[in-house]
């Protein structure tokens, strides 16, 4: 069966992946970073693309920027062969940008220079770094690269130095929510506001949560509500998380233990998906300042003991007792 066959097949059976049918292939489709599209733009008219480090959390814009920079270079039919896409967290050894990369920088493909392209370069180790740094020194003329990152501290001075820096924010829920209701209208689902908005708060700034949400809640129903998109992802309501804080402070322990119980078993949350709810959160509740700082404290507490290793139930349960304790 040919490429074009197994893609028809796909759709026609519904298995596409929407996070790679609607990727933007353009800077100018890239939505919520408009200030980093400007500046790329800018490089790409003057013809003068530096080494670029992206740095941000998942799923908002780095990968696609990349590419959509090769493509707009090199044009749709030979950006593939300019552009080398390498994923350092399976492949971290000094080896791999000894030999690969190398090997693509030395060879000529027409035009002025090719892309090196490095997902995940923060999981390089310190010595595949350092080996970077001289290959991107030695292979200049006529290669450019570009990292990409979720922490641009564990990069090394050397690269970053080497390197426009683009920092990449989460996307506004206003980016999300129209990217959603864009390919909401494509598919042909309908979806109401309220599943929009929870789609939004479920996602958190990151576009391909969002979209892959909406492709599973698409599948439960003909319609995509606030229910089906909180079912599918495995969210807690905000309203649920602060009814359980709300009763803890309140001195109620046994009804906050009894929501704890209910997102962790019935809903199918991880004690780090309730603690990531709870500081989104904390300053949406109507608490006191005083209670807003009580409350942080043992956050960071609970969160910082789940990371070493304890028992996530046992350290929420101890959260919310306490907030119960306390005065």
């Amino acid at each position: 069966m040919s490429e074009g066959d197994e893609q028809t097949a796909a759709t026609a059976t519904g298995r596409e992946i929407w996070i790679e049918k609607y990727r933007p292939q353009t800077l100018d489709d890239i939505h919520g970073q408009s200030e980093i599209v400007e500046r790329l733009q800018s490089y790409i008219a003057q013809d003068d693309v530096p080494h670029l480090l992206f740095s941000g959390p998942a799923g908002i814009g780095k990968t696609t920027a990349a590419t959509a920079i090769a493509r707009e270079i090199y044009g749709e039919d030979n950006w593939r062969g300019n552009f080398l896409e390498l994923n350092a967290s399976d492949q971290r050894g000094i080896d791999v940008v000894r030999d690969r990369i190398k090997g693509f920088a030395r060879s000529s493909f027409g035009g002025d220079f090719r892309i090196v392209f490095l997902d995940e370069a923060d999981s390089l180790t310190d010595d595949a770094q350092s080996a970077l740094r001289r290959t991107m020194e030695q292979f200049s003329d006529n290669t450019r690269f570009i990292l990409s990152c979720n922490y641009s501290s564990k990069i090394i001075d050397p690269i970053q130095s080497r390197c426009a820096v683009f920092r990449f924010s989460p996307l506004s829920d206003e980016a999300v929510g129209g990217m959603v209701r864009e390919i909401a209208a494509a598919e042909d689902i309908e979806v109401t506001d309220e599943g929009i908005d929870a789609l939004v708060y479920a996602a958190d700034g990151d576009m391909r949560r969002a979209i892959n949400s909406l492709q599973a809640a698409a599948t439960t129903g003909d319609v995509v509500d606030e229910e089906a998109v909180y079912a599918i992802t495995a969210t807690a309501r905000p309203e649920e998380i602060e009814s359980m804080v709300t009763d803890a402070l309140n001195g109620d322990f046994a009804r906050a233990r009894s929501t704890l119980d209910t997102l962790l078993t019935e809903t199918g949350m991880a004690g780090g998906d309730v603690i990531d709810q709870l500081h989104r959160s904390v300053w949406e509740f109507e608490l006191s300042e005083r209670e807003a700082v009580r409350l942080m404290e043992r956050i960071g507490e609970a969160d910082y003991r789940i990371a070493e290793g304890a028992n996530e139930q046992v350290q929420l349960e101890s959260l919310l007792a306490a907030l119960s304790l306390d005065e």
